[in-house]
């Protein structure tokens, strides 16, 4: 796997700044892979992604870091600079719905996803058979006979021993408390059945059948306080028609919600993505 570095910015947009960058780039002699920009003219604000070669820069990470400082404090920058060699250790949250757990597991296997899955958490104890296919590390977390702020505890710990840098709900049905959220924030995925903002919260797929809808999806967002409400990474349509019963919409619904989480955690892994307030800047 070839080495590289991205540097991610994200600041207010000004005369001057692209220039700057790429200045500093043709210094280190680096050879760009792939650069996007995005220029946010209502909020008057720069997004950045440019992916280098690692081995034709003379610097390793922390003194190329270092070198850039300067230049990021002069344009106040939100910033950070990754090496594609740090996989990302990622704890995947499953309830009774094995397809997501599974898709990501599979893409993960094949090596489309590059990241270590260190664990699985879920909340049902017939998820292990997955885990143990993998041979990922199984943990049950039982909420029927502990409440449920002992249980989340115990995912926190979980997650803490396990050092985990993403934790990805594949379709984990179980709402996280706020404390967890804000912990969480910015490195928590869900999948949400639904094509967000319509039909949130609980049997989506029911309300879209009731409510006769052409299109159905799914909404891969990363968690925060206001249920279903997070910033929106990657969403999944499919067309169904007025023959189609709610059994048929949460059979074709799957697919929208297995490739969107993973669209989603890949971007995610691969430094794609830029919060901003409640919204995204995805380099897909």
């Amino acid at each position: 796997m070839q080495q590289t570095f991205r540097l991610i910015i994200d600041c207010p947009d000004q005369i001057g700044l692209v220039a700057a960058v790429s200045e500093f780039l043709a210094q280190q002699q680096a050879t760009i892979l792939e650069a996007n920009h995005h220029s946010d003219r209502q909020l008057g604000r720069f997004f950045m992604r440019h992916e280098i070669m690692a081995d034709t820069v003379n610097l390793d990470k922390q003194a190329l870091e270092q070198a850039f400082a300067p230049i990021a404090e002069r344009f106040n920058m939100r910033w950070r600079i990754t090496d594609s060699l740090q996989k990302q250790r990622v704890a995947l949250l499953a309830s009774h719905e094995s397809h997501c757990l599974n898709d990501l597991l599979h893409r993960w296997h094949s090596g489309e996803l590059a990241c270590d899955i260190p664990c699985i958490i879920a909340n049902h104890p017939q998820m292990k058979q997955f885990a143990d296919w993998y041979k990922v590390p199984f943990h049950w977390v039982d909420f029927k006979n502990q409440d449920k702020t002992a249980a989340f505890k115990e995912i926190a710990t979980l997650l803490e021993a396990y050092n985990i840098d993403l934790t990805v709900l594949a379709r984990f049905m179980q709402i996280l408390p706020d404390t967890l959220c804000e912990q969480l924030a910015g490195r928590a995925i869900n999948i949400h059945h639904s094509f967000l903002p319509s039909f949130a919260g609980a049997k989506p797929y029911q309300q879209a059948y009731e409510r006769g809808v052409k299109l159905i999806g799914a909404t891969c967002h990363y968690v925060t306080q206001d249920l279903d409400e997070g910033p929106i990474i990657e969403q999944e349509v499919i067309r169904i028609s007025h023959s189609d019963t709610a059994a048929d919409m949460v059979r074709k619904g799957k697919n929208c919600e297995t490739t969107a989480l993973a669209a989603g955690v890949r971007y995610h892994l691969e430094d794609r993505v830029i919060i901003h307030q409640n919204k995204t800047v995805v380099f897909a």
